[in-house]
């Protein structure tokens, strides 16, 4: 039997919550039921009155490339007003929230600190309570289970869109637990609807439900696996595969020897991982229409795989191998990472110490257990 999500179960039998109630949905299209059917057409149907849609980073379709500014408008099919929630404004405002009794989030998240639906979710928060408007998280799996943390818990000096909270860069909880953690401060008046089916140790493919790709260089659940560690590589002069079939597992850029590279990693033998030379033209982002040489990551053990350390000895490999050429986007990776110390790690050419995050996580897991919903 398939995961049920928090939209099913809305569906099938707390429609109640919502009755004469004028409701706004934050969603995008991961909104879907076990059948595929969107979120907006199925809660129309049940009788829900939709008033207003918000769309996160990408879009309400999701089409959007990452940092594109997304306008509001109107959406082309229901005539609802669609505000956009990655533009000039990234939290919902007084006017926007004046006519809703209940705001609804519907979004699958990646279970990644900077994938930016968790900021979303947060400044949706700040706005629920700031306006004394319920929010209804609808659940949904976290595709890369729930039950394994990693990477430094965010230093607050670090906090921006991407990265919003005390949480570490992979926080192992659904986005309605996420919601109860940050709601320990935001005091919004929150539910959460639970899922049915789903333990915290499952990964997305074992709920049996489809994987909606959640942004366009999110295609599918092999890229969320390798993402808290390989979006890193985006505070450097590295391609990480965007603009290809493969964004976030093959990585390089036009001066990589790949077969050298790959070596070199493989000889490390990092857990759960192994490395293949690849060649190939990004259509976008770093090195567009550019010949690129480096690696493709081939996971071969999901649960020993620990993506951020990985990425962390990617990057230290790169960074010793190709001195004269590794550049540091030095804002851009301390943000994404949590701690600037990491970096200077790397410069010095020193272990990556991850045990010094441990006290973090520590911290980070007695707040937690009061906001865990599912069984082990």
């Amino acid at each position: 039997m398939p995961t049920l999500t928090g939209l099913d179960v809305l569906l099938q039998d707390k429609l109640s919550l919502l009755k004469n109630k004028r409701v706004a949905l934050i969603t995008n299209p991961t909104g879907v039921t076990r059948e595929l059917r969107s979120n907006i057409d199925a809660l129309r149907a049940a009788g829900a009155n939709l008033v207003a849609l918000y769309s996160p980073e990408h879009g309400i379709a999701a089409s959007a490339g990452a940092g594109e500014n997304v306008e509001s408008g109107i959406d082309a099919r229901t005539g609802l007003p669609v505000y956009s929630l990655y533009g000039n404004i990234r939290k919902p405002t007084a006017e926007m929230l004046v006519n809703v009794d209940a705001l609804l989030f519907d979004l699958q998240d990646v279970g990644a600190r900077f994938y930016t639906y968790t900021a979303t979710l947060g400044l949706a928060l700040e706005a629920c309570a700031e306006n004394r408007v319920p929010l209804i998280v609808l659940d949904r799996p976290n595709p890369i289970n729930g039950a394994t943390i990693e990477g430094p818990v965010l230093d607050p000096a670090l906090q921006t869109f991407v990265g919003y909270g005390a949480i570490p860069v992979r926080y192992a909880l659904t986005l309605g637990e996420l919601a109860r953690f940050y709601n320990q401060t935001n005091r919004a008046e929150l539910r959460v609807i639970e899922m049915r089916r789903w333990t915290r140790g499952m990964w997305y493919d074992e709920t049996k439900l489809s994987f909606v790709p959640p942004s366009p260089n999110m295609p599918h659940l092999s890229t969320a696996i390798v993402y808290p560690g390989m979006c890193l590589l985006e505070g450097t002069n590295f391609s990480v595969g965007r603009g290809t079939a493969l964004p976030f597992e093959i990585f390089g850029a036009p001066f990589v020897d790949g077969s050298a590279l790959a070596e070199e990693l493989n000889a490390q033998k990092i857990d759960g991982a192994r490395f293949r030379p690849a060649a190939f033209t990004p259509s976008a982002s770093k090195y567009a229409n550019e010949n690129c040489f480096g690696a493709q990551i081939h996971v071969t053990d999901r649960d020993a795989l620990r993506p951020v350390t990985m990425a962390l000895e990617i990057i230290a490999a790169l960074k010793r191998i190709y001195s004269a050429q590794f550049e540091w986007n030095a804002r851009g990776f301390d943000r994404l990472m949590g701690d600037a110390r990491v970096r200077e790690w790397i410069d010095r050419g020193e272990k990556i110490n991850v045990s010094q995050w441990t006290v973090g996580h520590n911290e980070f897991r007695k707040k937690r257990a009061a906001c865990l919903l599912y069984a082990e």
